[in-house]
């Protein structure tokens, strides 16, 4: 089991990176809360990993945080919940922020998230309810967020990294027009159009 990379990033396309250790290219998948804290193309990077082993294919996925780790652990044992909705409910939001869901039994703002319906998010709220006090307790861990890269055409980027993550190409043409007059990087612009789906 791969437990942690420590490289440089080659490469980065929500929710795909490349991360090359001494000469070998790790490819992983990641939530866009670890892609807030990624630091520029070429620059050192370290990730908390987990392996997922499938028929036909082995997915590395990383993490800024090892609380983040955990709860994408947490997330795929729960029935009917895979590796892609994991990553998106870490999308949308912070370790803490999903505590706070489950906590108040907070339905309605995990259906907001692409791909989850009010059977599934109940049943999220369910099985991770007595994991909350566990969680609670290590969420402090996230890591510092590096300093955020300039990247080329930030709305064509932020356009892929939200299609990826399960929403509709018209919706998020709707959710980015909001910000095409801005100046925002492809985090900040992926940042404000999970906020923007999240309140409509």
């Amino acid at each position: 089991m791969i437990g942690f990379l420590k490289g440089r990033i080659a490469a980065k396309q929500p929710p795909t990176l490349l991360i090359d250790v001494n000469g070998v290219g790790y490819e992983l998948e990641a939530p866009m809360s670890t892609f807030y804290t990624l630091p520029a193309i070429g620059e050192p990077a370290a990730l908390f990993t987990h392996l997922v082993v499938r028929e036909d294919a082995h997915v590395l996925f990383g993490f800024a945080s090892d609380s983040e780790r955990r709860l994408f652990r947490a997330l795929i044992k729960v029935s009917g919940v895979g590796p892609k909705m994991a990553l998106g409910i870490l999308s949308g939001s912070s370790v803490e922020d999903f505590l706070r869901i489950v906590e108040a039994e907070d339905t309605a703002m995990l259906t907001r998230i692409p791909g989850i319906g009010r059977k599934t998010a109940e049943r999220v709220i369910i099985e991770m309810r007595d994991s909350v006090k566990k969680f609670s307790a290590m969420a402090g861990d996230a890591a510092h967020p590096l300093p955020k890269s300039g990247v080329a055409s930030p709305h064509a980027e932020a356009f892929g990294a939200l299609v990826a993550l399960g929403y509709k190409p018209v919706e998020v043409t709707r959710l980015l027009k909001m910000f095409e007059e801005s100046n925002l990087s492809t985090e900040e612009l992926i940042r404000s159009a999970l906020k923007a789906a999240a309140k409509s």
